[in-house]
């Protein structure tokens, strides 16, 4: 159960004034600097030595985050033509430290029982060529970020994680160690599915507050301009994928189905996305039509 102060959700570089650095700690070529695109502050980590540039919540390695939701919101942008990497220290209800990490320079997927170590795979633009190719030859994907990369919301399901990979119960996040080369704007941790690509006035007609869905919060938004569509401008990744019968061996960006589709028990399809859409003109006042963010 979230702690009151974690409730609905907690901003971690707000809560923990990430820009004192006092609670904070900073290695390397670690810069603030100001977004054009997303109109806002954001943390440039860079450098060729991902152990020797980073950026740590909290200071030291006996301090514990001590955060319980249940999904670590990622808000970043992989630097283009670069490899970058993230560790996470999580503790499980065995008092068991863990370390999640992903990367773009594993090549392979690797488990002990306390660490877990996931390739970042990459993949080209939707409907290219490249992309028919790729889904079927995943050493294409390995490798460091494309030139177009996007900012991208992560959503990593932490007990899901321990549960499928180790068998063990999720207790809190102990620690974050963003390593070189990102962007990062914010950290955001929370029990809530949050959808960047819902407005709030959809979610309240679609009522999707009942089923554990929320629009993203407006301080972790990304923008939109008018008449743009977020899926268009940004990538959204969230892992492990709800309803998945076997754990991934990977990160990577999946077919751009809506959160609020996601949630449906049964297996998802985009066309079944476009379906439960559609059926929105027709079922207005039906209950469990969901308003998908299209």
């Amino acid at each position: 159960v979230l702690a009151a102060w974690q409730r609905p959700y907690l901003n971690v570089f707000k809560h923990f004034r990430v820009e004192e650095w006092k609670r904070s700690a900073r290695e390397g070529d670690v810069a603030t600097l100001t977004d054009v695109k997303l109109k806002g502050t954001v943390y440039r980590i860079r450098g060729s030595i991902p152990a020797s540039n980073y950026l740590q919540l909290p200071r030291t390695g006996t301090q514990s985050l001590g955060l319980t939701g249940r999904f670590l919101y990622l808000l970043f942008r992989p630097m283009p033509r670069k490899h970058f990497l993230v560790h996470l220290d999580v503790t499980t209800e065995e008092n068991r430290v863990v370390r999640i990490s992903f990367s773009t320079l594993f090549k392979d997927f690797k488990s002990t029982a306390t660490w877990l170590q996931f390739p970042f795979l990459f993949g080209a633009a939707e409907g290219s060529v490249c992309d028919n190719v790729t889904r079927t030859a995943r050493h294409d994907l390995v490798g460091a970020a494309p030139a177009d990369t996007r900012w991208t919301c992560l959503v990593l399901d932490l007990p899901s994680i321990l549960s499928l990979y180790l068998s063990c119960r999720y207790s809190h996040l102990k620690s974050i160690k963003l390593c070189s080369n990102l962007l990062v704007k914010n950290l955001c941790t929370s029990d809530l599915v949050f959808d960047p690509g819902v407005t709030f006035s959809e979610a309240r007609r679609a009522d999707l507050a009942c089923r554990g869905v929320a629009p993203m919060p407006r301080e972790m938004a990304f923008p939109v301009p008018r008449g743009e569509r977020w899926h268009d401008l940004y990538d959204y990744i969230r892992f492990p994928l709800e309803g998945s019968k076997l754990p991934y061996d990977s990160i990577q960006k999946s077919r751009p189905v809506p959160v609020a589709v996601l949630e449906d028990p049964q297996p998802v399809t985009l066309a079944k996305a476009v379906r439960d859409r559609l059926s929105l003109v027709h079922q207005v006042t039906s209950p469990k039509v969901v308003s998908a963010p299209w």
